[in-house]
Order: C-alpha cells, then structure tokens, then sequence
C-alpha cells in the first residue's frame, strides 16, 4: 500500500520532520489493485493495538497493522470506496485503553481568507484563530491549534494530554502562510500545552503559545487551554454609557494599582489576593476614596515578579498569579457596575529574551527585529518588535483590540512610547541605525501606533488610549487624520518632573526656582494631558512621595497635601499611585503589600481623609475637569509672586468659577489680598490646612465680601486668610435675587 514516496514521509513523520503530515496520516481514498478503497494511517507511538472503528456503525471494526516497530499503523478497508467518519480504538502496552477521533480526519480550522488577513496585518480579530480553541468541528468535540512559525522546520503540539510526547501530533504548515495547524478531538478546558519547534537551525525549543488565554502559574510555562466566552457580563449600561462619554470633559482621577502588592493576606504565607478577593476589597476601596478609575500595571502573563509585568510573556493571557480569565473578567464587571473605570498597562515597545517565549521564535528573529541595532533594548535586556512586519503589527493591534473587547477594558495605557519613536533611544552612536531619510525616528512604529489608535477609535468608541512619552514628539494627541498620533491623552511627565524638582526644595529656595511650578502652562495646551504621582517615582532610591518632602514631620505632611492640591487644581487629569494617598513611608515594592498597617496612627489617617475629600470635592465640582483642555478652563490671578513663593488662579466650567490660592512657605498670611473679577460673597469650600486633615487650622468659617479695590489687574479683591504650606478653594456664593 505504501509507496516509495510514502515510505519517505513515513520517515519524516517518524522522526518529526513532517510539514503536511494530514498528506499521510488519516483516512485516504485510494485504489489498490485497480479498485477503489481507503486506507487509513495513524502514527502512535505508545499504542501496542490500534483498530478503526466506524462512528455511525460501530459494529464495523477495522484491525489495524503495525507497519513500523516506532508505532506507524495502517489498514486498507477494500470494503469501503469513500471516506467515513471514524473513531481509533487503542490500547498501549500497559493495558490502558482508550478511544478517540483521529486529528488526522478534519480539515483546516484557520481558512485561506483568515490567513490572507493575517499576511495583510489587518486580522483585528486572529486570536480567534491563532491560539488554542474549543469548538466543536466537523462533529466533534475538540481544541484547534494553531501557530505562526514560518521559517520552523516542524511543530508538534505537546502537552499533559499526550504525555509531553513530540511526535505524538505533528501540526501541518497551511500554504505559505506560515502558520501551522492541528485540531486534536477529546481535550479539554485546562489542558496545558505548547508548541514544540524544531527550528531553522535545527535545535528543538518547547515555546508556550504566544496567544494563549491561560497560563501556568511561574516558574511553570505551559499555556493553558481555557474556554474564553462562557463569562456573562453585567455591565450593558456602563458600556452603552461608555460609548457617548465625552472624555476630555469628564473627570478622570486615577488610582494606579499593582494587584500583587496592594495588599496581601499575611496569614497565609503572604500570599496574593485573589482577582475575586479584590473585587471584594479594593473596588469598595476605590470608590469610597472617591477614584473615578483603576489604572493596573500589566496583568498580562510574565514570568519575573520583579519586572511588575512590564516584560511580557503571554500578551493575551491575564496573570495566573491572583486567578482565572473569568476571575477578571468578573473583576473588571464589579468595577464596572460600581462605576470605575478600568485601564490597563499595555507593553508593545519590547518584550523578553526568554527561551519557551517570543523570543527566536522559530529560530530566526521572527517577533523581534532582525538588525541587533532596531531589535534590542541593551539597557533592558530585552527584545524590539519588528514593527514592520504585517504579522507582528496584526498580533499586537489585534491584543489591544482583545482587551478593550473581550475584556471591556476601558483604555489602554501604553508603556514606554518614546522607545518605540526613537531608533535611537538609550542607544551610543554606532548601536542604532537611522531610517531611510537618514533621520532618528522609527517610522514603522510611528506607523503602527497610528494604525493602532485608529482601528481602536473605529471599532472601540470611548475606550482611550494613554501614551507615556517622555519627549516633546509633536501631536502625540492629535488626531491621526490631522497629522498626529492619535492617543487620546498622553502622560504629562514634563509637569511632573519640574513640580516634583520644586517641592523637594526648602520652601526659603524656592523662590529661586517658581518658573518649575509655573511652567507647565506655558504648553498646557499643545497636548491633552495627564498628571501623573506614578509608581516610578517611588522606587529605585527616589523614596515615597511623604520622604521628598522637606522639613520636619508636620511641614512634609502640610507639603504632601498642598502638592496633591496643587495637582489636582492645575488643568489635566490625574493619576496617583497606590499608597501615596496615606503617605506611605517606605518605597514601593511589588514583593509584600503595602504598609497598612500605618492607618493606626492619626497622621496617615488623616493623611487617607485628605485624600478622600480632595478626591470626592473633585468629582464633584466640573471647574476641577470640564475645561481641561479650553484655554478658558484656567486662568491666572497671580503667577509672578516668586518671593512669596504663592500662585493663585481659576478655574472654570459652563456653570461656575472656582478661586485657588496655594502657598509654598511655611508663612502664614492673615490678611491675604486676592483679586477677583465680580462684586460678591466668597465662601471657602476647601481648605488643606484643616485640622480634620493635620493642619493647623488657619481657615476661612466665613464668607467674605469683595471691595470694588483692584488688584492682580481685577476690579475687585477679597481679603482671606492663607495657611502655611496650604491651599485654599473658594467660590463666589449666588447673587441674592432683587427685591421685587
């Protein structure tokens, strides 16, 4: 029955060298002695019986033969002429039995159009495809594999289903598309599997499956198979509402969160809590602080806890460090329907070197650049996606668009953007290379986060997209079709850097540096920002955020409150990371929970109550976020005071106006003249200096009225008192209406 030709790919098959091995394994129709039958070919190395047996009438059983002592069988049925469905019975030399559809018997699962999108970069939706799938397919009840390895000499999938073997189920390479493909009939959910490769260079490496939606918990790799749409989501009404938002005129107060190290459950060896424990814990957390949305460094799957997720092994795989994808799934839901947002760390700039990864994947630079000089980072260790090629532009748009769909995640925050920019970025001269106009910039990137926040406002309206960069790249939030990138809002780490410059400083120096406090809004307006406390600035030596405070105990808390004040008044949203809000005293680390325990003592529970009020008194008042980027949301009364180190301004929504004095000396001002634009009665609606907060107490209980005096270039003033190391809101209180 076997020709010389088959006897080759026996071989081949034999030894895992085969790229179509569906050609020979399987049911065929062929003629043996000039009549029609089929034959029938499996290749199980650790069956000692193989019979086929038909699946409509399972009376009709087929003996199969043993044609190879490395376990290659066959049987030519002369009784059948066409192909049947049909199941093998087997049983090994240890007497286990079982019985199962043969993978050889279907056809592809990834159709020659899914493929053509995918060479074409614009499959927005291939991890249905690529991946590991449960479907049921030409009547049985199975998983789809399929994997992009174009330059492999061969895969296998393995896995605890098939005893690890690597010749067990040899994939088949479709066309020229470079992806290969099996559909193995009986698993199950929570299988776990890999792709065996047998590279171009011939070396045999296990890669776990670059779009996984499971993993095994580290230091295990194994990708895990899991069924992705059984979730019922309950959020209709905030999605719907979602979609109608007007971002740039809402409220945004972000808390950025590291989910391992939240908060911990001691007790029990200091394990991490659950996605369901903090669904239980930190959303009630969150809103009762008065945060509008959840900002999570990378949940995405990565091996090394010290690189808080920022070094991405599984992009479509949450971590299974706190649970299941259906854990946060429910998660983000109960976030939802408590009314916060969710928005995630999202990493395209570069990932690691891992062997059972991306990286070398089918032992040429297939994800990664092949020039060293635009396919690494030297100063991460890690590798730069080769942006350029449709595929890997298709994996990583597609991701974002995974998140955003099947997740519902509300925005995208993406990690390291300047990297992406910049071809030279952290690089020496002779360790980058320029474009093709000689100049710095890394078009293909430029080119894939365009085409990334277009598709991602075409098919996810209201879901945004966050840009950290850390350069002055012009357009980074304007639109795509006007020239720009695209992002909706990008990290303003400009501000960030000045104010945090000016307020480590004693408050006798900073006189000498008022234009770090004030010049932000000289460019505030040449992009729509967020400012940003983050979790990098509370590590690596740069102490918490209370520890960059000057002077003694009280004045490092009085500066704490006026610096959240101060970034809360001044236009853009915000973000601040987990424990500054209670003045964490330690630097951050991703290894234990947060400290707190420091709630017991009176300064951090002030410290917490200060934070809920300024939090809460934002979202409540639109002149804090309704005009962020109108030039009219802001306006000075007073930015030129360096010797007094005071600034005072407005800000403004449709309905009303909010006045702010913020005082940078420890110098109390009893008798404080402000200039206001309108006769009337002006009430102190915020005071960081209240008692209830640590303060002093030097506070305004009374309304006071205007005097028709000019001043600040205004035709009325007020006189108030102003704390030390304080801010101050007031408001205008309603005219009294005429007497008729």
């Amino acid at each position: 029955m076997m020709n010389a030709k088959h006897l080759s790919a026996l071989f081949q098959i034999i030894q895992g060298e085969h790229t179509d091995p569906h050609t020979i394994l399987g049911m065929h129709e062929i003629e043996e002695n000039g009549k029609p039958c089929v034959v029938v070919r499996a290749f199980l190395p650790t069956a000692e019986k193989v019979t086929v047996i038909d699946a409509v009438n399972k009376r009709q059983k087929y003996p199969m033969e043993r044609i190879h002592e490395d376990g290659f069988f066959e049987v030519c049925i002369p009784s059948r002429s066409q192909w049947f469905r049909y199941r093998l019975d087997c049983t090994d030399f240890a007497g286990n039995h079982w019985q199962s559809y043969d993978p050889y018997a279907f056809s592809p699962t990834v159709s020659e159009y899914d493929r053509y999108l995918f060479g074409a970069g614009t499959h927005y939706t291939i991890y249905e495809k690529l991946g590991a799938h449960l479907m049921t397919f030409e009547g049985a009840r199975g998983v789809s594999f399929a994997v992009w390895a174009p330059n492999a000499k061969s895969v296998s999938v393995i896995g605890n289903f098939n005893g690890w073997n690597t010749l067990r189920h040899p994939m088949r390479l479709l066309g020229n598309s470079g992806i290969w493909e099996l559909f193995i009939p009986g698993l199950t959910a929570m299988d776990q599997y890999k792709f065996h490769i047998v590279q171009s260079t011939g070396r045999q490496v296990d890669k776990c499956d670059p779009y996984a939606f499971y993993a095994q918990l580290r230091p295990d790799t194994a990708s895990v198979i899991y069924p992705l749409h059984r979730y019922k989501w309950k959020d209709r009404k905030w999605m719907t509402a979602r979609k109608k938002a007007d971002v740039y005129a809402s409220p945004m107060n972000i808390y950025e969160v590291h989910l391992g190290s939240w908060m911990r459950v001691p007790e029990e060896e200091n394990r991490f809590l659950t996605y369901t424990e903090l669904a239980e814990r930190l959303i009630p957390y969150v809103k009762e602080m008065g945060f509008r949305q959840i900002e999570l460094l990378p949940v995405t799957e990565h091996p090394f806890d010290g690189s808080w997720g920022y070094q991405v092994t599984g992009y479509y795989a949450p971590t299974s460090r706190y649970g299941t994808p259906e854990m946060f799934k429910a998660f983000v839901d109960a976030c939802h329907q408590n009314g916060i947002g969710v928005i995630l760390d999202w990493v395209p700039a570069h990932f690691p070197k891992d062997d059972f990864s991306l990286g070398r994947f089918d032992g040429t630079a297939l994800y990664e650049h092949q020039d060293p000089r635009q396919g690494e980072h030297l100063q991460w260790g890690t590798y730069i996606f080769n942006y350029g090629r449709k595929e890997v532009s298709n994996f990583l748009i597609a991701n974002a668009l995974f998140w955003l769909h099947e997740y519902h995640i509300d925005g995208l925050r993406v990690d390291a953007v300047a990297s992406m920019l910049y071809l030279d970025f952290c690089k020496n001269d002779g360790e980058w290379t320029p474009n093709i106009y000689g100049g710095r910039e890394n078009i293909e990137a430029v080119e894939l986060i365009k085409h990334f926040n277009s598709i991602i406002a075409e098919r996810e309206p209201g879901a945004i997209t966050i840009a950290e960069e850390s350069t002055s790249w012009e357009g980074v939030t304007k639109p795509v079709a006007d020239g720009g990138l695209g992002f909706t809002f990008k990290w303003n780490m400009g501000w960030m850097n000045d104010f945090l410059f000016y307020i480590q400083k004693d408050p006798i120096y900073r006189k000498y540096h008022h234009n770090n406090l004030t010049f932000g809004m000289a460019y505030n307006h040449s992009e729509k920002f967020v400012l940003v406390l983050s979790h990098d600035e509370v590590v690596h030596g740069k102490s918490p955020m209370i520890g960059k405070m000057p002077g003694d105990l009280w004045q490092k808390y009085a500066n704490l409150r006026l610096s959240y004040g101060f970034m809360y008044a001044h236009p853009g949203k915000k973000l601040l990371f987990m424990g500054n809000e209670f003045a964490q005293f330690q630097e951050w680390s991703e290894a234990k929970s947060l400290d707190w325990h420091l709630l017991q003592y009176q300064d951090h529970q002030q410290m917490q109550r200060y934070v809920k009020a300024l939090n809460h008194l934002y979202l409540s008042e639109p002149a804090f976020w309704e005009k962020d980027h109108h030039a009219d949301g802001f306006t000075w009364i007073d930015c030129d005071d360096a010797q007094s180190s005071v600034v005072s301004f407005m800000r403004r929504s449709d309905t009303r106006t909010l006045y702010f004095i913020c005082n940078f000396t420890p110098k109390t001002y009893p008798d404080f003249c402000l200039g206001v634009p309108t006769a009337g009665a002006y009430t102190e609606i915020f005071n960081s200096d209240d008692i209830a907060y640590g303060g002093s107490g030097v506070v305004n209980t009374k309304p006071v009225n205007s005097q028709p005096n000019a001043y600040h270039c205004l035709p009325h003033s007020i006189h108030i008192q102003v704390p030390p190391l304080g801010m101050v809101v007031l408001q205008e209180l309603p005219k009294k209406e005429s007497k008729k």
